[in-house]
């Protein structure tokens, strides 16, 4: 059984806990102040149960609640204080203490309770234990990479939640799918799960789409239309690309998760929806609040839970296991034989970067079943924009001349492959072909940078070496949109 910790400034209250504990047999360790307990989950440590006093020197034992119960929400934590005040009781409850007892504490009472925390904790984990199996069994997310089945252990401790998520990660990594799993291993599994993707909504489209409308709000409106918010009652709602959403909507959506309440377009009735939330986005929303896209109270409003997807070059172990199981779908949907990966195009393929994670992947995969010659793919059967560090080649460039030994050229020997696509350029007659590559090497270098500084232009020219009026004269000229 893994320890009961115990955080508490007074040496005294420590050393009279850790006496109780060790004659009832039960592991124990002791903190002076948060942090410290803060830094031994960072080293990847759990306890059993959290005791925490609330006032202490170097930290507030409700600053820690809070942040363990974000992080480790399967962690009982029972709150002790001196302070026996209304305000302490409240908040230690809305954060999500298992418990709170006020000092001086009778020690048999306080080893019961915390024997039922114990035992709270356990009944948890199996919960959680049971939720992951389930997962796997069915095959709605697949993954081995110890960052996916942190995703999978995540999902199991909100399953009997219906807290706010907010799910972060590259375009392609699969937040859809998450989302989808938290809703189906919910309380609301039996009611519908909405999805809507506010970048793909037309900015003056997107309030009907929430919200609805009434018959005759606007030009158009020829009927009454129930809003996604309405659809998803007693469900969930998913909002993907949350961070692109247009500010003045913002304030309506801050509105409807505050208190429930929302107003169909040209409506003046307020309608009352039961709907759990679950926001996805690719972009930093912290530098979006930071420049003033995004309201820094819907922010908070939203994080409560953050799940962060993996890039598929974090988890390379599962491309092999991906790959297989998207050449099975891929042929089941088209109704044809499923076609095998070879063992050298297997090795290919994982050492491709996948900028589009796992939905690039299956894009390869779902080319090869319709494209691929044999019913045994090779490495040689690969696209030829599926090689060399995942780049547009010129026309003409064939896979196997970028291949040797069935092997991907290795990103780190890229003059050699720059130089091979040069050769073969100018030996099928290509004109300027210094022009085209300049070109394209230029777009390869900015896209990367600005994919290290998520979006921002000044520290990539900074860290590229190039002056601020360059950078944006570049994007400008090679349509960069970033």
């Amino acid at each position: 059984m893994k320890p009961v910790w115990i955080v508490d400034d007074d040496q005294s209250i420590r050393w009279v806990l850790e006496k109780a504990l060790q004659r009832e047999q039960i592991p124990y360790r002791s903190f002076s102040n948060p942090q410290d307990v803060l830094d031994a989950f960072d080293e990847k440590q759990e306890p059993q149960v959290l005791i925490s006093d609330i006032r202490m020197p170097r930290g507030n034992g409700i600053d820690l609640l809070q942040q363990v119960k974000a992080e480790h929400p399967n962690v009982p934590v029972i709150i002790m204080t001196a302070y026996s005040d209304l305000d302490s009781a409240v908040s230690s409850f809305q954060s999500g203490a298992f418990e709170y007892i006020t000092k001086p504490f009778d020690l048999t009472k306080a080893i019961e309770l915390i024997r039922r925390a114990i035992d709270e904790s356990l009944r948890l984990q199996n919960q959680t234990k049971d939720v992951v199996d389930k997962m796997q069994e069915t095959t709605e997310i697949l993954g081995q990479a110890t960052a996916m089945q942190d995703v999978f252990r995540a999902i199991g401790r909100l399953s009997q939640s219906n807290v706010t998520v907010l799910i972060t990660g590259e375009s392609g990594s699969g937040k859809e799918l998450v989302a989808k799993a938290l809703h189906k291993h919910s309380p609301r599994a039996s009611g519908p799960f909405i999805a809507l993707n506010t970048a793909a909504i037309p900015k003056d489209l997107l309030e009907s789409e929430l919200f609805g409308h009434e018959r005759g709000a606007f030009t158009g409106a020829q009927t009454m239309r129930r809003g996604r918010f309405e659809q998803a009652d007693g469900g969930t709602l998913f909002l993907d690309e949350i961070g692109d959403m247009p500010f003045d909507l913002q304030t309506r959506l801050l509105r409807v998760l505050s208190d429930g309440h929302f107003y169909r377009v040209g409506g003046h009735d307020p309608i009352k929806a039961n709907v759990r939330v679950i926001a996805a986005t690719h972009q930093n929303l912290e530098t979006r609040v930071s420049e003033g896209l995004f309201r820094e109270d819907l922010y908070h409003r939203l994080n409560v839970i953050r799940l962060r997807l993996p890039s598929l070059r974090e988890r390379r172990e599962d491309i092999p296991l991906l790959a297989r199981h998207f050449m099975q779908t891929s042929a089941k949907s088209l109704g044809m034989d499923p076609k095998r990966l070879a063992d050298d195009a297997l090795e290919a393929i994982a050492k491709l970067p996948f900028p589009g994670n796992v939905r690039q992947l299956e894009n390869l995969c779902h080319w090869l079943t319709v494209m691929a010659p044999a019913q045994v793919v090779g490495a040689q059967d690969l696209p030829p924009d599926a090689v060399v560090m995942g780049a547009d080649l010129p026309e003409g460039i064939s896979t196997s001349e970028l291949i040797t030994n069935h092997k991907v050229i290795n990103p780190s020997d890229w003059e050699s492959a720059v130089a091979l696509v040069a050769k073969q350029l100018l030996q099928n007659g290509t004109r300027e072909v210094f022009s085209v590559l300049e070109t394209k090497f230029e777009r390869a270098i900015l896209v990367a940078a600005l994919e290290v500084t998520r979006g921002r232009r000044v520290e990539a020219a900074e860290r590229l070496g190039i002056g601020r009026n360059t950078i944006t004269r570049k994007l400008q000229e090679l349509e960069i949109d970033i």
